[in-house]
């Protein structure tokens, strides 16, 4: 009776610590459940989000680095005091500046053509750039190709957008 009274406590403990860390994990979600510039649903793209909390105590939540090159040009008289990112495989978030990023690859990117990804572990990346392709790169050629790449993704958002109204008027006619 001993032993199933401990794993009884054990597996409550296990489930308690579980749901701590994730709601703990998705706090930045809770805060902003969708992106301020394109509406995305923040969770469903957890593996490509980003957090930034600014030196005035503010906070914004993006679903993408394309996003959130975005909040950073128009918040130039801001300065960023900590960057986030989702990790590609566990969707927590790590420091932007410390990840590895991959550049490229086979996998679409969120809001870019140009795929920008990034892993807190170095191993990940590289598994990642096996299966994918892609290129390593730090965190400030991963924010320069996303204002480099600014022009082409908005004009290709643009027209997915377009396409998708005709389309929904197709279908409501």
């Amino acid at each position: 009776m001993k032993k199933w009274g401990t794993f009884v406590l054990a597996m409550v403990l296990l489930l308690f610590t579980a749901t701590f860390v994730f709601a703990q994990a998705l706090e930045d979600v809770t805060k902003h459940p969708s992106c301020k510039y394109c509406g995305m649903n923040r969770q469903q793209y957890a593996h490509s989000r980003i957090f930034i909390e600014y030196d005035d105590a503010s906070t914004v939540g993006t679903c993408s680095i394309h996003c959130a090159a975005v909040d950073l040009a128009l918040n130039i008289d801001k300065t960023p005091s900590a960057i986030q990112v989702g990790d590609y495989y566990t969707k927590n978030l790590i420091d932007a500046e410390k990840a590895f990023w991959v550049i490229g690859g086979g996998k679409m990117g969120v809001m870019t053509k140009r795929a920008k990804w990034a892993f807190e572990k170095k191993e990940d990346a590289e598994k990642f750039i096996n299966e994918n392709g892609g290129e390593n790169a730090t965190f400030d050629v991963v924010m320069k190709a996303a204002y480099e790449d600014m022009y082409s993704d908005t004009k290709m958002i643009r027209e997915r957008r377009k396409m998708k109204k005709m389309e929904h008027k197709m279908e409501h006619k």
